[in-house]
């Protein structure tokens, strides 16, 4: 693209809104009575230059202000929306989602589900949209901070009367700055902590320059935020498992690659009772038994070495240690949260009965945690295991399984005897007995069981708190770089046997002007006007 060359003889680049060397406007039409705008020092910037190639189309795209504001938006929509109802991760049991959400929020929930916002977190299009944001801020930030840098890096003292005369903050009047005057008015700038430069008696006053970057720090805490939050998809960086183990198992950390094993060596409960003091009496009362604190005692394991897929590991102690709520144990950079706790039935005993005399056949243990297929009982009499539902429940007349956790267990089985060889079809649970094809002649009568206490432990590691912290500290300085300072500028020119005053800040107007008018006082300098107070007066005198 071509070049601009201004009045002045200066070569701009294409795109260049004021010259960047007298501030003459030469990218627009010359309107004296318009005010500069001074957000990017009229420099030029790439999206409003170049639009040839598909990199300058995406380049425009996610430059544009209001593509970053519409994907802020978007952003914050889905992010609302997977907080409507827990995420899957955040499920306190592991519950089949698919039962669970239908069950606990009826239709809504079920549309959430099949949406896939409970895993909205991790769905590949949020992280899109996050990825998208990312995109934009870095574009956004490079489109508009170069140029910037540029321009305030090559500010020049001397101004075309024209760029003065079109600042908000001007004034003009007779008069003559001699060298006594300008070391005046030069110590009465440097007071106020301005930073001046003079040549040929015309001088630039500054401060708070770094305030103009507040923006774009604050893009760089956002970039490296993200950034974090896109690593919690990469593995290695983030964990956040669940882990059920019974009194006496020991099972392998979910996540850490089959290095740390942990086993349940004791579970502990605790209860308040009258003794604790008469504030707990009347609760104990109303309540009943009120839990004072549960522990687990465990055994932390390292794998000597990988095992192979089926081999036991060879596990090396590492530590005893004992977990409560909020007091987590460290296995290397995983933390083990004791979460909840359940009373899980491990074994049922049946007793197969002809109901016809009450005779006992022979009883049948069943393991929940691996039940055999078959119990054969002799001289004929055996029972199959057709299906087993470890926290069984109705829905839709049909029966299912809430969780893995043996919490209900039902069994469905066929009693074959000499009887009945073809078998009889019986639905049996701990204390219900279905028999769905009629009145069978026998019957598994439930004996008795055996229970264990089973811990439930949340795992957790995180790499990116390092990103996500020191990306929110960035912002957060950077909040404070656009909040609390200001970048002001006062230039000071002498033509024609008049001195011209003008200047320019990037917020809180009223006080430039109360501090210039400070510096004025008892000089030479004319008074500064604030030009659009002015004009808004004579509008208010023309009506």
């Amino acid at each position: 693209m071509n070049t601009v060359k201004c009045e002045c003889g200066h070569v701009n680049p294409p795109g260049t809104v004021l010259c960047e060397a007298c501030g003459r406007v030469v990218a627009e039409e010359n309107d004296d009575k318009k005010l500069l705008d001074m957000r990017y020092e009229g420099s030029a910037r790439r999206s409003t230059t170049y639009n040839q190639t598909i990199i300058d189309k995406i380049w425009n795209f996610f430059s544009s202000v209001k593509v970053g504001i519409s994907l802020i938006v978007l952003t914050l929509i889905a992010s609302i929306i997977g907080t409507i109802f827990p995420q899957e991760s955040n499920l306190n049991q592991a519950v089949d989602p698919s039962v669970y959400y239908p069950e606990e929020y009826g239709w809504f929930g079920k549309v959430y589900y099949l949406l896939g916002f409970h895993r909205l977190y991790e769905s590949w299009w949020y992280m899109l949209l996050v990825a998208s944001l990312g995109v934009s801020l870095v574009i956004c930030s490079l489109d508009r901070a170069i140029p910037l840098y540029k321009a305030l890096k090559n500010q020049r003292v001397k101004r075309h009367e024209s760029f003065l005369r079109r600042q908000r903050i001007y004034n003009r009047q007779p008069g003559v700055l001699d060298e006594k005057e300008i070391l005046v008015v030069k110590e009465k700038l440097r007071k106020k902590g301005y930073h001046v430069l003079e040549d040929e008696g015309d001088l630039l006053a500054e401060k708070g320059r770094f305030s103009r970057w507040g923006p774009y720090v604050n893009h760089i805490g956002l970039i490296i935020f993200l950034f974090g939050i896109l690593l919690r998809n990469v593995p290695g960086f983030y964990v956040n498992e669940k882990l059920w183990i019974k009194e006496g198992e020991t099972r392998v950390i979910p996540g850490t690659d089959k290095e740390y094993y942990l086993e349940n060596h004791q579970f502990l409960i605790e209860f308040y009772d009258e003794s604790d003091g008469e504030v707990f009496k009347k609760a104990l009362e109303d309540k009943g038994a009120i839990i004072k604190n549960f522990q687990a005692d465990v055994i932390l394991y390292e794998a000597s070495e990988k095992s192979l897929p089926g081999e036991t590991p060879t596990l090396e102690k590492i530590r005893e240690a004992e977990i409560r709520i909020n007091e987590p144990l460290k296995a290397g950079q995983f933390s083990l949260y004791l979460a909840t706790y359940d009373l899980n039935i491990q074994t049922l005993e049946f007793s197969l009965i002809k109901k016809e005399n009450n005779e006992n056949y022979g009883n049948i243990r069943i393991d929940l945690e691996n039940p055999e297929k078959t119990y054969n009982l002799g001289n004929g009499y055996k029972v199959d295991v057709l299906g087993y539902f470890p926290d069984f429940d109705f829905v839709d007349g049909e029966p299912v399984t809430k969780s893995p956790n043996p919490n209900n267990p039902a069994f469905a089985f066929k009693i074959i005897t000499p009887d009945e060889p073809e078998g009889e079809i019986s639905f049996v649970a701990v204390q219900q007995t279905i028999e769905p094809l009629g009145e069978n002649d026998y019957k598994l009568e439930f004996q008795t069981m055996d229970t264990a206490y089973a811990i439930g432990l949340i795992v957790k590691k995180d790499l990116t708190i390092p990103f996500i912290a020191i990306g929110g500290a960035i912002f957060l300085i950077g909040v404070a770089m656009g909040s609390f300072w200001q970048h002001r500028r006062i230039w000071i020119k002498q033509e024609d046997g008049d001195i011209l005053l003008a200047g320019h800040t990037n917020k809180n107007w009223y006080g430039f002007l109360r501090e210039i008018e400070t510096i004025t006082e008892s000089t030479v300098l004319p008074n500064p006007i604030d030009q659009t107070e002015e004009e808004e007066s004579n509008q208010t005198r023309g009506e």
